[in-house]
């Protein structure tokens, strides 16, 4: 690697770890906050799952558009984008008076995200070009670390009495400061790919033509699903079941987070990066099929630990498999994996999960039991009206109104319609009104809820077990062929050339 003693490798892996900090920070107090938008702005489960797909597939946008310009722009500037991004998304989202001002908040935060990925992911493989898979793990450490420090102190500043949505998104800014303060003047390395000569077009045949790439490709949209989408619903899902869901993915997080930073050099030496990827997919899939079943806490932290084992490294090794199997792919290689994966939640699985759960959670309302309760909750809620403070009055008239929409659409069709009905339980439930009509809503839309999203996760089962068949063919071929590490030596030799 060409470099200077200008350049402080260890400083600038620290300052790459505070900036992915910020992105983990986001993504456990949005997952945090998510059930709390949902009430203050009457906002369905497809909707909350825009809001928090948003704050993940911007992130493909960012990486994609400027992760194959990382050569020509430079790391750095990448970064200072990022601070920007990340500083004006958390304003935008504390901001907001509605679903668009909190989807545009959350795509801009994320758009910072994919800056982050798109400089520090190249940067960390240039600083350490013969060890890859090894650092991209650690890494990624402050993944699941920053989920740890960001779950935990939002769910501390709710215990104590600071429980704002809007306090709580600004732990975001802690980090950015951060990280924004321990780059700004440091000298950045050029990508590896730069130093070893490999031109824009060289860097698209491998991606775009190698087939080991493409499929590498089709497994990221697979694994990013099962880990990144669950994880995203997971505190919203066991909260409405009565469990500490955000407690749960600290858990997960914190399990991660050990394991990468300890475990993840010896593993590599005994498994094999594709051994691994083999591994966990195969223990995420009993995972998730485990945390579908989970009505309990004690049943929802057993689950959760082998969930978490399973994805524990799955996103850093096939980061590190690709730099490292098809080192001339570059800082394009990388960018399209992250983008893939990150594309794949927030415009599929986050989204469909929130569809999946929707339905099924409707399926828990009976239609004349629900029908009578609303009827007497409409009734009860206009005799109320006037009597809560004006500023909850209109809180008051819109769940009145979303109850006379149910019981109108009830009496044409026969039917509950199926994102208004649950709607009207949250409108009630965020009326302000007190006493037994609100605690009736929630126990009827708790535990609904709560049945629907679990159920959801079963649906990712499949796809796997169907990646886990994908990597167990490609370790078959490996053994064939003479085992991983001799190729890994090729790889690395093609790249010093």
């Amino acid at each position: 690697m060409n470099t200077t003693t200008t350049i402080r490798r260890d400083r600038l892996f620290i300052a790459s770890c505070c900036a992915l900090a910020v992105s983990a920070v986001a993504f456990a107090v949005i997952g945090d906050i998510l059930g709390t938008l949902k009430a203050q702005f009457i906002l369905s489960n497809l909707q909350v799952g825009y809001i928090g797909g948003a704050a993940v597939w911007g992130f493909t946008v960012s990486i994609l558009i400027f992760g194959p310009l990382c050569d020509t722009l430079g790391m750095r500037f990448l970064l200072r984008a990022a601070v920007i991004c990340h500083i004006t998304g958390v304003i935008v989202m504390i901001a907001a008076s509605g679903f668009w001002m909190l989807f545009w908040g959350a795509l801009i935060l994320s758009l910072g995200n994919g800056l982050v990925e798109a400089a520090c992911n190249p940067l960390v493989a240039t600083l350490y070009p013969d060890n890859k898979t090894v650092k991209l793990n650690q890494f990624h450490v402050w993944w699941p670390a920053g989920i740890v420090l960001g779950g935990l102190a939002s769910y501390a500043m709710n215990g104590l009495g600071f429980g704002s949505w809007q306090l709580r998104l600004g732990l975001i800014l802690i980090p950015a400061v951060i990280y924004g303060f321990l780059m700004v003047r440091e000298t950045f390395p050029q990508t590896e790919s730069r130093q070893a000569g490999v031109s824009f077009g060289e860097m698209i045949k491998s991606t775009l033509t190698t087939p080991l790439f493409l499929l590498m490709l089709f497994a990221m949209f697979i694994t990013a699903s099962i880990e990144l989408g669950p994880n995203r619903w997971i505190p919203a899902v066991l909260e409405s079941g009565g469990i500490p869901g955000i407690l749960v993915l600290v858990w997960i997080s914190g399990l991660m987070a050990v394991l990468r930073l300890w475990a993840s050099g010896p593993l590599v030496k005994r498994l094999s990066p594709i051994g691994i990827l083999v591994t966990s997919t195969a223990l995420t899939s009993i995972g998730l099929l485990w945390l579908s079943y989970a009505q309990t806490g004690a049943v929802a932290f057993a689950s959760a630990t082998v969930f978490g084992l399973g994805i524990c490294f799955i996103w850093p090794t096939m980061l590190g498999f690709v730099s490292e199997r098809i080192p001339r792919s570059g800082a394009m290689g990388l960018a399209l994996m992250g983008g893939a994966g990150m594309g794949i939640v927030g415009l599929v699985a986050a989204p469909m999960l929130g569809n999946i759960a929707d339905e099924i959670a409707h399926e828990r309302f009976v239609p004349q039991e629900t029908v009578a309760y609303l009827q007497e909750a409409g009734l009860l809620l206009r005799a109320e009206r006037d009597m809560v403070p004006a500023d909850q009055q209109a809180d008051v008239t819109n769940a009145i109104g979303l109850i006379d929409n149910v019981l109108a659409q009830y009496e044409t069709s026969g039917e509950l319609p199926e994102v208004e009905t649950a709607n009207a339980y949250r409108a009630i439930i965020g009326s302000g009104v007190e006493g037994p009509i609100v605690q009736e809503a929630q126990a009827a839309l708790g535990p609904a809820e709560n049945y629907g999203g679990r159920l959801s996760f079963r649906y990712l089962v499949p796809l796997g077990l169907l990646v886990t068949l994908i990597f167990g063919f490609i370790y078959a071929s490996d053994r064939r062929r003479g085992g991983y590490e001799a190729r890994v030596e090729a790889a690395a030799a093609d790249m010093r050339r």
